[in-house]
């Protein structure tokens, strides 16, 4: 496949790199897999795939600190395992077993890591974004210097409850870093269709927020922006935006024929602008690794997401019980 060449030495060194590609060739293995496990009927419900987009949230999580926390909408499972989730418990969740990290109840939308600091995974359009501002909240009464990543889509960025947690946030001058993941397309519309703003971070400025506009095919770009993000936060200056500009492959979820663009399109941004073959080429063409050395790269990658499978497959539906369990916390 071709991608983007670079002259330029990249920012990052040989170790760097090479977990950025792990990283995110593990989160697109996991997500060719979970469309096959969909297909063949084993995943219910809804299903929407993060293929595309990996660097975003690749570059994001090597900005953050342990403690930060995390927390999206739907199409979240790349996110998952970005903080460290393990593909087994997010795999099974998915196929909605009792091994799964919301015990096989929440499916492909709803799952949580208390450990990780992952909190969803939310299928209301924009209502994940004033509880990432809730987290924040919690963050700066306690006194700590953490961090809240709250993602949503282009789609999600014209909810108006965005702009009443904008408010807040800056009013109150919260640790929250608003990351806009805009893949060009909400559900089925393109975003030039559906907002005359030139962009979507700039609308912060209403609320006194400072942002920027990031490559979100380069998870080094995405990197070096968090980290900005991340200080301005951490300094007590209140909220930031990112907007990421992204770009997915498959449809809206696994049910959209994504009849709305053309395959040449689509095609054209997977030769062009394809962010794990961005690093492959980084890593190619600067002498730090073999083509080999990546293969085997792939192939263990695969063995990891191909057990996950195993091990969702393996494990049990949850008993009829697992009803009323976690619906009141105890007092």
């Amino acid at each position: 496949m071709a991608a983007r060449k670079t002259t330029k030495k990249p920012s990052a060194s040989k170790d760097d790199l090479l977990h950025y590609y792990r990283e995110m060739l593990l989160i697109r293995r996991f997500e060719e897999k979970a469309g096959q496990l969909y297909g063949m009927g084993l995943i219910g419900g809804f299903c929407h795939l993060y293929i595309g987009q990996e660097a975003v949230v690749v570059g994001l999580e090597a900005a953050a600190e342990e403690g930060d926390s995390r927390i999206t909408t739907y199409r979240d499972h790349g996110h998952m395992l970005a903080c460290g989730m393990d593909p087994k418990g997010v795999m099974a969740e998915l196929t909605g077993r009792i091994d799964g990290y919301s015990k096989g109840k929440g499916g492909s939308m709803h799952m949580f890591s208390k450990e990780k600091r992952f909190y969803g995974g939310h299928g209301i359009v924009g209502a994940n974004v004033p509880l990432g501002a809730g987290i924040a909240f919690a963050d700066k009464y306690r006194g700590n210097d953490r961090v809240t990543f709250t993602y949503f889509g282009d789609g999600a960025a014209n909810q108006g409850q965005v702009y009443e947690t904008y408010n807040m946030a800056q009013l109150w001058e919260l640790p929250v870093i608003f990351v806009i993941e805009n893949n060009q397309y909400a559900m089925g519309t393109s975003v030039k269709r559906a907002t005359k703003s030139p962009s979507l971070w700039e609308r912060g400025a209403a609320y006194g927020i400072p942002g920027e506009e990031v490559d979100g095919m380069d998870v080094l770009a995405v990197k070096a922006a968090g980290e900005k993000a991340v200080a301005h936060c951490r300094a007590g200056k209140g909220p930031y935006i990112l907007e990421v500009m992204t770009y997915r492959y498959r449809g809206h979820s696994m049910s959209d024929p994504a009849k709305y663009r053309t395959r040449d399109e689509v095609q054209k941004i997977r030769e062009e602008r394809d962010a794990i073959e961005h690093v492959r080429h980084l890593l190619i063409d600067g002498g730090e690794t073999t083509e080999d050395d990546l293969k085997a790269i792939d192939k263990e990658i695969k063995e990891i997401v191909n057990e996950a499978a195993e091990f969702s497959k393996q494990s049990p539906e949850p008993p009829v019980e697992e009803l009323w369990t976690d619906v009141y916390a105890d007092a």
